[in-house]
């Protein structure tokens, strides 16, 4: 049997005095967060993907806030990299839904009354990335007024153009015309004819306007994995609690199928029948 030689190998083993894995990550913090409320088995799933959930939005949250700024400057390429990382960020959170779905209908009623009126839907982080993205519903800030900090973020963002107005004014500005962006506002995005003619004036000569004509790719492949994220939550969300209310007062499977007629980036879906 071989064994490990600290000395060759030199590893360090001594922390006492020194920054570890554990210090550098605040696992200690990270570990003990979970705290389930019945002796259900599946609680700590539940709990543990969302915690998880809700770490990656963080990082969706850092990339499109950095994304919006480098675009602000005109400086598109670093963007693309963030905007594809925000993309396969949700593709790695609609992986999760597949763990979350071995939970049966029967495991999950064992602990629900647990979770009182707690709800995915107050999740103030998710409100902010939807904020970012355009879609600024202020009815559900709400929601949020008993947490002064992420009222105050919520705030902030609203006073800011979305991300998708800034790529509307950086395309308005390349292709020399009145800026199409508006202002920063609330409520959904709604589709414009002389937005949708200037992505279609991109799309119809990609060699000459190529950085935006990657722009538009890169926010359609980012709303197609949230759109993704969204279907595979209605899809949990019937598997396991059919359509019985949500935990937060909502109708459950049929508020969530509302959500999935949302569209963030409108235009840049309908020119594709214009071309």
């Amino acid at each position: 049997m071989s064994t490990f030689d600290t000395a060759s190998e030199g590893a360090k083993m001594d922390f006492a005095r020194d920054m570890s894995y554990g210090d550098y990550l605040g696992l200690d913090a990270i570990l003990d967060a979970q705290h389930p409320l019945s002796a259900a088995h599946d609680e700590m799933l539940f709990i543990v993907q969302h915690q998880t959930s809700e770490l990656w939005m963080r990082l969706v949250i850092h990339e499109l806030q950095a994304a919006r700024a480098v675009m602000q400057k005109d400086d598109l390429q670093p963007a693309f990299k963030m905007l594809t990382r925000v993309a396969r960020i949700f593709e790695q959170l609609n992986s999760a839904w597949d763990v979350l779905r071995t939970m049966t209908p029967s495991e999950y009623t064992a602990f629900r009354p647990s979770l009182g009126n707690s709800s995915g839907f107050q999740s103030h982080q998710y409100r902010l990335i939807e904020y970012l993205l355009g879609n600024r519903i202020t009815a559900l800030m709400k929601l949020h007024e008993h947490k002064p900090h992420a009222l105050e973020a919520l705030q902030t963002e609203l006073a800011q153009p979305s991300l998708y107005q800034v790529a509307i004014a950086v395309a308005c500005d390349r292709l020399d015309i009145p800026s199409l962006a508006g202002e920063p506002g609330t409520g959904s995005w709604d589709a414009d004819d002389a937005v949708q003619d200037l992505w279609k004036k991109v799309y119809q000569d990609p060699a000459t306007h190529w950085e935006l004509y990657e722009l538009a790719e890169k926010l359609v492949d980012l709303e197609d994995y949230f759109r993704r994220w969204r279907f595979n939550h209605v899809t949990t969300v019937e598997r396991v609690i059919g359509f019985k209310r949500g935990t937060g007062g909502t109708s459950g499977v049929a508020y969530l199928r509302k959500m999935l007629e949302v569209e963030l980036f409108p235009e840049l879906w309908h020119v594709r029948g214009a071309l």
